[in-house]
Parts: C-alpha cells; sequence; structure tokens
C-alpha cells in the first residue's frame, strides 16, 4: 500500500527505528519473499597493464578505477573479457565515462558502445549525485545495450533523507530500468560521518520510498558483515561485494561463501547466489 507524504514524513522523523524497519521488510517481502541474493565480486584494475585474475567463484568481474583514456578503456575491457571466461563482465562508474566522452569529444553513447562491442555487459555504478544529467546517462546505457548494474551515491546527502529519495523514486518512473539501488554512501564525509543507526534507517527509508526499483543493495566487503546482517532486516535484500576466494585457511565453515550464507540466515532469510546479470548459480 504506498505511504502517503505526511505518513513518509513522520518516518523520517521518528526516533522509532523498530517500526520503519517493520514496514520496510513488509515491502521488501512483497518484492522477493524471504530470498536474499548475493554476488561474489571479482575486481581487477583499470590499468592496462595489471594482470587480470579471475577467481572459478566469481560471479562477476569488475573493473574498479577511472580509465585514462578511451581507446585504454576499450583495450582494457577486451583483456578482461578475454580472461573472465564467460564470467559477466562489469566495469566503470558512468560519471567518470561522461567525463571521459567529454575529454574525447565524442559522445556518451558512441563511447558505451565501442565497450558493448569491447565485451562489456554491464556499467558497474552510477552515482547519482555526480551524474551531468542522470535520467540522458542512464538511458544511453540502455540504448547502448548495456546494463546498469546499480544505482549509488557518492556521498551522504542533507541530514533529511527523504527529498534524496523522492528524486532516485522519479528517476526510476521515468527511465524505468534501473534494477538495484544501493542507498549509503561510497564516500564518508570525515565532517559529518554517519552512525550504524543513521546507515539501516537510510537503507528502510530507501526500500519505501524506491518501491519501484526491485532490490536494495548493501555492499558486504565495503561495510561488513554486521551492518549488512542488520541492513537485511530493514528493507535490503541483496549483498554486492562478497569475496570469490574460496581459500579458508580456517577451514571451509569459515569461507567468505559460508559466512554470508550463515549471516543472511541469521537475518531469517534464505541465500541465493547470483551472477552479475542475476542469474541464479547452482549452490554448492
Amino acid at each position: 500500500m504506498p505511504v502517503s507524504h505526511h505518513e513518509l514524513t513522520s518516518l523520517a522523523a521518528t526516533h522509532d527505528i523498530i517500526s520503519v524497519g517493520m514496514l520496510a521488510d513488509d515491502v521488501r517481502r512483497g518484492h522477493h519473499g524471504r530470498t536474499t541474493t548475493f554476488v561474489r565480486v571479482a575486481d581487477v584494475a583499470s590499468d592496462a597493464g595489471a594482470p587480470v585474475s579471475v577467481p572459478a567463484a566469481a560471479g562477476e568481474v569488475r573493473i574498479v578505477g577511472v580509465p585514462p583514456s578511451r581507446a585504454a578503456a576499450v583495450e582494457r575491457v577486451r583483456q578482461v573479457v578475454e580472461a573472465a571466461h564467460g564470467v559477466p563482465v562489469s566495469g566503470y562508474s558512468l560519471s567518470d565515462l561522461e567525463q571521459l566522452a567529454v575529454a574525447e569529444a565524442v559522445t556518451l553513447r558512441s563511447l558505451l558502445e565501442e565497450l558493448r562491442a569491447a565485451g562489456l555487459e554491464l556499467v558497474a555504478e552510477a552515482p547519482i549525485d555526480r551524474l551531468r544529467d542522470a535520467r540522458r546517462s542512464i538511458e544511453e546505457v540502455n540504448i547502448a545495450g548495456l546494463v546498469l548494474a546499480r544505482l549509488t551515491v557518492d556521498q551522504s546527502p542533507a541530514a533529511d533523507p527523504l527529498p534524496f529519495l523522492k528524486t532516485v523514486a522519479e528517476l526510476q518512473r521515468a527511465v524505468a530500468v534501473l534494477r538495484v539501488f544501493a542507498p549509503l554512501p561510497r564516500r564518508i564525509n570525515p565532517a559529518a560521518p554517519t552512525t550504524g543507526y543513521d546507515d539501516v534507517k537510510r537503507v528502510a527509508l530507501a526500500r519505501i520510498v524506491v518501491d519501484a526499483v526491485p532490490s536494495i543493495q548493501v555492499d558486504w566487503a565495503r561495510y561488513g558483515p554486521k551492518l549488512a546482517q542488520v541492513a537485511l532486516t530493514m528493507g535490503a535484500d541483496d549483498v554486492d561485494g562478497v569475496c570469490p576466494d574460496e581459500d579458508a585457511g580456517d577451514g571451509r565453515r569459515r569461507s567468505a561463501l559460508e559466512e554470508i550464507r550463515r549471516n543472511i540466515r541469521a537475518a531469517g532469510q534464505e541465500p541465493v547466489e547470483r551472477n552479475g546479470r542475476f542469474e541464479t548459480r547452482t549452490q554448492r
């Protein structure tokens, strides 16, 4: 049932995190039931001279870093796709690609089409607060035949998250292609750091306000297992950035795969591993 503007304002102002979390969890279960997905990601540097290592357990290979040039970005995608042997390859921030297109005097669409022709499947992220024109750039990703892996936030917006979250909801109504929204900031402002309470409340409000985006995501590597587990009870349903390394020196039960499964089950949900295409992987 849609939440009114008055109700949203009350939820944003309340200190009753339990009530906010319960409502967010109801919305989450309407989308996904008890299922929580996770993806094991192998990060590789954007530097064309850097080695490419793709563990067999990886469900996504992600090129991280700022591409130095258009030619270097295309060449790096070719190198990584060759080494990935069919594992979905994502790469780059859409805001960095916007800037690269301007620097190279080409359209964003033509740059994206070149990356797609080289084998890139997904643009790794689109930080909504850094994009020149969020709607147009995301539509260009779609037109170029690529998928946007996730809409992200570079830095935490103002203390009141509602206007920002409503902007995300309006963006989805306009483009209708967003599959994942990661509402927690990628960079922390040292002058105004958030607390765990702030973070999980923002996740819950994101699930309630941005109802048209199917998945609300938390980053396992960036925020850690404890916050991720709590976020899963507050509206999140997808976990990004799980380590693909299966070499568990302390035994199989201490491996990243077993740890993420335990944490999801401890949150009262059922873990389902996916790949970068959101295809279910066979559980082992």
